[in-house]
């Protein structure tokens, strides 16, 4: 075997067990993430604040907040909601938080943050928001997820006006913590 095909195939036996170790550990997700969150840094990834058209959002939904206290979404209605579908398994997810804690701790006085996730063992996402020290409140699921708030894609983030209407709508990753945003949230 000559040296340039050996030391091809050496690389790629590198990098394949670099995957490989990455996967089996679980730090995949971590690392995705943080590579992720360099990209949102970049501000190519933000949120459309000027949707054509608005749809009717739905206050059925009931959560459970961290502590185990039920939350009824009929009680917020008449404020400005911002509701991020996410898990702790989803590297965008992740990648996006910094940001929206960020903006939570900028507007969640005047804001209701529904952080819900998506994991089937709360408390797994409970400790994985503890150790990185976000200060948003998470929820998860206890009725069906309204037929308005159905994506197939994760995260995903609604933002309700006190009127009751979504005005955005974002699947994907994004950069939420910008004065643009900032304004628009306030200004509903």
């Amino acid at each position: 075997m000559n040296k340039k095909l050996k030391r091809e195939l050496t690389e790629w036996v590198i990098f394949f067990g670099i995957i490989g170790t990455l996967y089996l550990t679980g730090l995949h997700t971590t690392v995705f993430g943080t590579l992720q969150r360099g990209i949102l840094a970049t501000g190519l990834f933000r949120p459309d604040v000027e949707m054509e058209e608005t749809s009717q959002a739905s206050y059925n939904l009931l959560l459970m907040d961290a502590d185990g206290n039920e939350v009824d979404l009929h009680d917020w209605q008449s404020e400005t909601i911002f509701i991020n579908m996410w898990a702790t398994w989803c590297p965008p997810c992740i990648a996006e938080m910094p940001d929206i804690n960020r903006l939570y701790a900028e507007v969640g006085g005047e804001v209701k943050f529904a952080m819900i996730s998506l994991d089937d063992d709360p408390q797994k996402a409970i400790d994985f928001v503890k150790k990185k020290e976000f200060d948003f409140p998470v929820y998860f699921l206890r009725s069906a997820l309204p037929r308005v708030y159905a994506s197939q894609s994760i995260p995903t983030t609604f933002v309700i006006s006190p009127e009751g209407k979504i005005v955005v709508k974002n699947k994907g990753m994004a950069q939420y913590y910008n004065d643009a945003f900032v304004t628009f949230l306030r200004g509903l």
